[in-house]
Formats: C-alpha cells, sequence, structure tokens
C-alpha cells in the first residue's frame, strides 16, 4: 500500500470518524414537549402573580381583584404594520397577541402565519407586560400592574407611524402614562412616566417582564440549537436552556451596569427587553414550577420622584423574526450591544458568521439561496485552491514515483525500516509531501459543520425554494426512490419513520455519485481492505446525509463536482492523465479466486515440491 493511499484512507476515515462522533454528540431532535393541558384554565389574577420577582419586584403587579377577567377578554387596541399583527390588551397594557405577516406555518400557500404570543386563555400563553413596583411611600394597589385596567388616552390603532398613549390614575394623586410606538419591522418602544400630584414623595421601579406558559409546543429540544433564555450583559452573552432556568425559590439577580437585553429565543423567532438610557438594570430569569411559567425581567433603577414632579423611562421590546439584517440594523443603527449574537452561531462562530454574510450577500445578488450556495462553495474552493493545488501536484508526482516505490520495496525486503527510510529520501529529494493530500480535506470538516449549523439556524434558509422540486433548502429532499420519484401513487414514509433512511431523494443519490466519481481518478486499490473501504464509502455517506437539509446535500454534492475538475486539470498539468473510464470499468471487474500474490505462490510451488 503506497502512502498515498495511506493518506487518503486515513483522512477518509478521520472525516467519518468526526461526522459519526458528530451524530453521536448531536442526537436527532425528540418529540417537542406538550405543555400542560391546565395551562388556558389560569386565570389573570393567577398570571398576575409572575411580576413579583423574588428580590426585583416583590408584591408588585397585582390589583389585588381575584376575580380580573382573563387578558384575552379585556378591552383591545390593534397592532397593524407591514411585519405585524395583533393587539395590546387594556388589562394591564400587555402586549399579548402578535403574528408575524410574513411568515407561514409551512411551504403550503393556505398555512397559517405564525403565531408569536398568545393572551392568557388561549392554548399557549407568552406576553409582554409592564408595570412599576412599588417603594417607600407606595402600596401594591397604587402602582399599575398585570389586570390594571388602562384607558386610551390617544390612539385607535398601534401602527408605524401612529402610537397610542395609555393612562392610569391610581386616585391618590399618582396619573401613569404608558405611551407604545412600532416600527416597520419588530420593535416596539415603551415610554412609561408617572406624574406625583400626591403631596408626598414616592420611589418606585419600573420593570418588563416577558412570561411563557409551559414550554413552547415546536421546542425541537436539538443539542445544536439552543432554545430559552438568553441575555446580553455588559458584552457577556448567557444562554440558559428552559431546563436551567432558575426556580422562583431561589431566583440570582444578574446586575448590568450599561449596556445589554434580556429574552426568550426560539429557533427562528425571538421576544427580547432592551432596557434604554438607564445607567444600568438588573436581571433575573427564573421558572415557577408550580405553574409552569418561564419569564425573564428587567427592572430599571428606582425612580426618587418628588411632589409636583415626574419620572419616565424608555425600554424597547423586540417580538418578531430572527432576520439577519434587522437585527444587524439594530445592532449598528440603533445601537443595541451585539444583538447580532442572538442568533445561534454555535462554537464555530468565527467561521459561520462570515459564511453566513457572505451566504446573504450572494443570495442578494442572484436572487436564489440554492444557486448562492453553490456561489458559496465556488468562493470556499478557491481560497483553498493553493492548498489544493500543492495536494495534486504531490499526487500527480507520487504516481509518477510510484515504479521507484516499487523497485525501493523490493531492495529492502522484509526489512521494512530501510524501506521507510529509502521512501523517505525519496521524497525528499523529489520534494513530495504525502500528507498534503490530507489537509484539503481536514480543512472541509468545520467548513462542512459550519456550514450545517448556518442552514439549521438561520431564518433565511427556512422555506427558502431553489428549483423544481426543492422547495425547501432547510428541509430534506422530499422526493424518494420508494415511490420512483413520484411516479407511482404513494407517499414516502414519513422522515421519523425507521424507513426513511431508505428514502433517498435525488439529491442524496447525486451526491454518492459525485463521490465515487471523484474517487475514479485514481486506480482501483489492489489492497483488498483499501478497495472495500473505497467501494462502500460514496454510498454510505449518500444514507447518511439522506435526511439532512437540501441545502447542505447541495454544497457537498457541489464541492465534490468542483473537486473533480480541479484534481483532474491540475493532474493533467503535471504530465498524469487520469484514466476515469478505466478506473471505472476495472472497479467492476472481479478479482479471480487463484489471483494470489506471486510469492505466496511461489511459496505454495515449493512446498509442493
Amino acid at each position: 500500500m503506497d502512502d498515498q493511499n495511506k493518506n487518503l484512507i486515513l483522512a477518509t476515515v478521520l472525516s467519518f470518524l468526526v461526522i459519526m462522533l458528530w451524530f453521536v454528540l448531536f442526537p436527532a431532535p425528540e418529540e417537542p414537549l406538550t405543555p400542560p393541558t391546565d395551562v388556558a384554565e389560569q386565570t389573570a389574577a393567577g398570571d398576575a402573580d409572575i411580576a413579583a420577582t423574588p428580590g426585583a419586584i416583590e408584591g408588585s403587579g397585582t390589583t389585588g381583584d381575584a376575580e380580573a377577567p382573563q387578558a384575552a377578554d379585556a378591552p383591545r387596541v390593534a397592532i397593524d404594520t407591514p411585519s405585524l399583527k395583533g393587539s395590546i390588551s387594556l388589562q394591564g397594557g400587555r402586549i399579548d397577541q402578535l403574528s408575524l405577516k410574513n411568515y407561514r406555518e409551512t411551504i403550503e400557500e393556505d398555512s397559517p402565519i405564525v403565531s408569536l404570543l398568545s393572551p392568557v386563555g388561549s392554548d399557549a400563553p407568552y406576553y409582554a407586560l409592564f408595570g412599576w413596583a412599588p417603594g417607600a411611600g407606595l402600596t401594591p394597589d397604587g402602582v399599575p400592574g398585570a389586570n390594571t385596567i388602562w384607558q386610551v388616552a390617544e390612539g385607535e390603532t398601534l401602527t408605524p407611524g401612529s402610537p397610542i398613549t395609555l393612562t392610569w390614575d391610581n386616585g391618590a394623586g399618582l396619573t401613569f402614562t404608558r405611551v407604545i410606538s412600532v416600527d416597520d419591522k419588530f420593535m416596539f418602544d415603551i415610554e412609561q412616566s408617572v406624574q406625583n400630584d400626591s403631596g408626598n414623595a414616592v420611589s418606585l421601579a419600573p420593570y418588563g417582564i416577558l412570561a411563557r406558559h409551559g414550554l413552547p409546543a415546536d421546542l425541537r429540544n436539538f443539542f445544536i440549537l439552543h432554545e430559552g433564555g438568553i441575555r446580553m450583559a455588559d458584552g457577556e452573552l448567557t444562554e440558559t436552556d428552559y431546563d436551567d432556568f432558575d426556580p422562583i425559590s431561589n431566583v440570582s439577580t444578574i446586575a448590568v451596569e450599561q449596556d445589554g437585553w434580556t429574552g426568550l429565543t426560539d429557533q427562528y423567532w425571538m421576544t427580547t427587553l432592551i432596557p434604554r438610557d438607564t445607567g444600568g438594570f438588573n436581571v433575573t430569569t427564573l421558572q415557577d414550577t408550580r405553574r409552569d411559567i418561564y419569564q425573564t425581567t428587567a427592572r430599571m433603577p428606582t425612580q426618587q420622584v418628588a411632589p409636583g414632579n415626574s419620572a419616565t423611562t424608555r425600554l424597547e421590546v423586540f417580538a418578531g423574526a430572527k432576520e439577519w439584517e434587522t437585527i444587524r440594523h439594530y445592532q449598528n443603527e440603533d445601537g443595541v450591544d451585539r444583538f447580532l449574537d442572538s442568533i445561534d452561531w454555535g462554537w464555530f462562530f468565527f467561521l459561520t458568521k462570515p459564511i453566513f454574510a457572505v451566504l446573504h450577500y450572494l443570495n442578494q445578488l442572484i436572487g436564489n439561496m440554492g444557486w448562492a450556495i453553490i456561489g458559496l462553495t465556488l468562493l470556499i474552493k478557491a481560497l483553498l485552491l493553493p492548498l489544493a493545488y500543492k495536494s495534486y501536484v504531490s499526487m500527480a508526482k507520487m504516481k509518477e514515483l510510484g515504479p521507484q516505490m516499487e523497485k525501493l520495496k523490493e531492495e529492502a525486503g522484509d526489512d521494512k525500516q530501510k524501506m521507510q527510510k529509502s521512501i523517505m529520501e525519496l521524497y525528499k529529494r523529489e520534494k513530495v509531501n504525502p500528507a498534503s493530500g490530507c489537509l484539503p480535506i481536514l480543512l472541509q470538516i468545520p467548513i462542512f459543520f459550519s456550514l450545517y449549523k448556518v442552514i439549521f439556524v438561520t431564518l433565511e434558509l427556512r422555506h427558502a425554494p431553489w428549483f423544481g422540486w426543492i422547495e425547501d433548502l432547510s428541509a430534506p429532499d422530499p422526493s424518494s426512490i420508494l415511490n420512483l420519484f413520484g411516479l407511482l401513487p404513494f407517499a414516502p414514509p414519513n422522515p421519523e419513520s425507521v424507513l426513511a433512511i431508505l428514502s433517498l431523494g435525488i439529491l442524496p443519490i447525486l451526491l454518492g455519485i459525485s463521490m465515487w466519481l471523484q474517487q475514479k481518478l485514481n486506480p482501483t486499490p489492489t489492497d483488498p481492505t483499501q478497495k472495500m473501504i473505497f467501494a462502500w464509502m460514496p454510498w454510505v455517506f449518500m444514507f447518511m446525509l439522506g435526511q439532512f437539509a437540501s441545502g447542505l446535500v447541495i454544497y457537498w454534492i457541489a464541492n465534490n463536482t468542483i473537486t473533480f475538475a480541479q484534481q483532474y486539470a491540475i493532474m493533467r498539468t503535471q504530465g498524469y492523465k487520469p484514466d476515469v473510464f478505466g478506473n471505472i470499468i476495472e472497479g467492476f471487474k472481479r478479482k479471480p479466486k487463484d489471483d494470489a500474490p506471486a510469492d505466496k505462490k511461489a511459496k505454495a510451488k515449493g512446498d509442493k515440491s
């Protein structure tokens, strides 16, 4: 077995082991957990208690009215923007009904649009509410909380150009005002103020809360993806899985000295509280295990309001889709600190971030994400061309040195140390690096994983079509060899079925063929072990990647095709002409049963005599 083939097999085995390790570390997603059935039966009075964050806003956020109506039944103000539609409940002045106009649940045209926020009384309550925690001179009934019924002072429908103003008088000299505005994307601006005409000084602290009853119905529970709490505190990102939320009985408070935000994130959607001009704030992230409510709270500094004076605070709420360009705008133009990190870039962030940025640019230029992936593959191969050139030149020289290597092996006989020394001297004399063939293959591994991450977590790949039958690049190829790619009148197995691994689509089959053809640039190995590995490897990868996202399979096919062309052209320039068709024919030939090595035949003949 020559060193070139050893290195190629080593790189192949390493790649295979890394991918198998990937499957062990990142297992297939489990069935989503179902929220408790009694969530919808919770009353608004019970819901109000979540405003009482231990150590932060203790005792606030409730009117004390146990018979308060559910937020779903309270008076409402409509929300209507180019990106959002929904409403604000006047009970608590909470944003609790919100859908995303430009995103549907499936690729079907009549599929419902994605619902993000839902009020208490619905199947899965999820909302943002705001209020003031009472301090010196106030009781919980003297500040607005979760069940306070606000009055509309100005505005009828919340639109990008038309904010609404809500007011509430506590009957004891304090008048609270809340002005809510929204842009044409996903950012709400909440300005809260209090006018003190009570004749006494008061202290109180504004806060915002994001609350979710139960786990999300579409929770992926996948190791590669973070879903749950997310926080940026003075440049430090913290991600908290749902099962790691602090219990309400033992909550830790995080002090943010300057800039930051806190929120709840899903695979493609997110809600975030962003305090503005506060000089710092406190964050708590907790789970009320008794009622299965997850929440994160931002509590701003306490305001001291003298008689006749007022105090104002401002909080922004992001509630929408994690669009890269939109989030980048909020980060770069509106100063939301490191907001792009709300997208789960993973361990290889130094690769995933630039890979997606280039992919996004190519998509804007070409207008199709599938072709953008192929364009990205071309750019990556161009960047790696110097390494590939050295590798393929070395491989061509190795082929030329074949006869000399065989001669050295014959001269060394059974002295393996002498043979290795002679071969290394030959490599040094001819300036050949036998390990150079491994490097381009090994460099492809982190790139492949990074692209997998990008396709899995970025919204721009969700429901992105390529052409023909590929209507969603983030999903596996929907065609199936089991029904002859749609010619037979039955549907392929469900992706979660055991038979799904046999339900190969057109793209995975093309992947296997492209790997097989790439192998044929080199003659079929004579060593039986090598030959077996080479024979099975393309088809093993074909089945392994059969249920991967179509976008990833397209990348791999394009990568194999470009690699084939590069290797063929470079080896031709070095005087070695790969016999592709000859190698294909040779690969199909059966080895004769009596085709034993000559020395073994001679030995057997000598034994008989």
